[in-house]
């Protein structure tokens, strides 16, 4: 998928998380929480994910997604479907790829009626191959939807994955 495509996509994304912020007063429980707290708790719920990951716990991993998760990819493109991301994990990332948030770079927004949009850049490292296998970087965007007293990520965007330089 060509980068115009994909920065398309984005663009026509954008209109939905400004009608979500715009959207009326009413909030769920989690989204009326002061921005401190639902910022900790989306904080728990990405760690949680990529301890997750990391440690290729494939079940915990897949029940923090939905079952229409929506995977947008600047390199691979666009994949749906929670059993998708979860194969495509444990193929590419489990024992292969480690991912850490850089400090500093967690953004988090209520979606009123939703949940919340979480923007940030994550490293992704080589675990005991480092030296050999350049650290990647990316920028991502995750919406939360805050659903039946539980958080699952519904939308992924991941783009402009790079090579460190040392």
């Amino acid at each position: 998928m060509s980068k115009s495509i994909l920065l398309r996509r984005i663009l026509l994304l954008l209109p939905l998380f400004t009608l979500s912020i715009a959207r009326g007063s009413a909030q769920s429980p989690q989204t009326k929480s002061s921005p401190d707290e639902l910022f900790r708790t989306i904080a728990g719920q990405d760690a949680a994910l990529f301890d997750a990951s990391n440690r290729c716990d494939l079940d915990k991993l897949g029940a923090l997604v939905t079952d229409d998760l929506e995977f947008y990819h600047d390199q691979t493109g666009l994949s749906v479907g929670k059993q998708i991301f979860v194969d495509s994990i444990k193929k590419n990332i489990c024992g292969k790829v480690s991912r850490e948030l850089v400090p500093g770079t967690l953004e988090v927004y209520p979606l009123n009626n939703y949940g919340a949009v979480e923007i940030g850049v994550h490293r992704f490292h080589h675990p005991g191959a480092d030296d050999k296998e350049p650290v990647g970087e990316a920028k991502f965007i995750m919406l939360w939807q805050y659903k039946d007293a539980a958080w699952r990520i519904t939308r992924v965007i991941s783009f402009d994955h790079h090579a460190l330089t040392k």
